[in-house]
């Protein structure tokens, strides 16, 4: 039998921001109501708190510049999106933005492993290659770099 791995705080906090994104675009709500909501929550202890606050405020102060970073990336309009695979592009674009001390493939595999957790069958082949353009975009150089090794 498989022992399954304890979650980061961080990857608590950020299946914590999916949520919230999801809530926020599905059912609306502001972003006090929605945190509360999300404090509620039993990993909500074992989160990242800071991070999460920080991550779940931004994005939607945010959102508008967010959808226009990804919207050249996708194959439809991104209102078609799940909402599930909305919240994970927000989240990870906006990591990618803002938060350059993590390397873009960290920020690409968590977001896989946010899509296989609470997306569709197959989503999170979506999102990865969603977010290697949008990586391409916000992190060209870190991204020309990594590939040059690769190759």
């Amino acid at each position: 039998m498989k022992e399954e791995k304890q979650k980061s705080h961080r990857r608590l906090a950020r299946e914590l921001v999916v949520q919230g994104v999801y809530q926020w675009r599905t059912a609306g709500g502001t972003t006090s109501s929605i945190g509360e909501q999300l404090s509620d929550s039993e990993n909500y202890v074992l989160s990242d708190r800071k991070y999460l606050t920080q991550l779940f405020q931004g994005i939607l102060d945010s959102s508008v510049d967010l959808e226009t970073q990804i919207q050249p990336c996708l194959d439809r309009p991104l209102k078609e999106l799940s909402p599930v695979e909305y919240s994970i592009l927000l989240l990870s674009t906006y990591e990618l933005k803002n938060h350059l001390d993590i390397p873009y493939n960290v920020i690409i595999n968590e977001a896989i492993e946010l899509a296989k957790t609470f997306g569709g069958m197959g989503g999170h082949k979506y999102i990865n290659g969603v977010l290697d353009k949008v990586a391409a975009t916000l992190r060209d150089k870190e991204f020309a770099l990594k590939n040059k090794i690769k190759h």
